[in-house]
């Protein structure tokens, strides 16, 4: 990822990325070149962690997930 956010900074190319995914300096640049808009998608999360610690450590990732989505 690192090569694609230098390509992307130094204006040699462009990636597909989310918008927080940006790195600085970037820009949307998806109507000026007449790119099609890339959907939104569903993070899912799955696990088989029965373990209480483990299932509450996922909990709160996907809270961090929802919250971040939302801004």
């Amino acid at each position: 990822m690192t090569a694609v956010s230098a390509a992307v900074m130094a204006r040699l190319g462009v990636a597909a990325l989310a918008r927080r995914m940006l790195p600085a300096g970037g820009g949307d640049v998806g109507p000026h070149l007449n790119l099609p808009y890339l959907p939104y998608l569903p993070v899912v999360l799955h696990t088989r962690e029965a373990d209480d610690r483990a299932r509450k450590a996922l909990k709160t990732l996907s809270v961090v997930f929802r919250d971040t989505v939302k801004r």
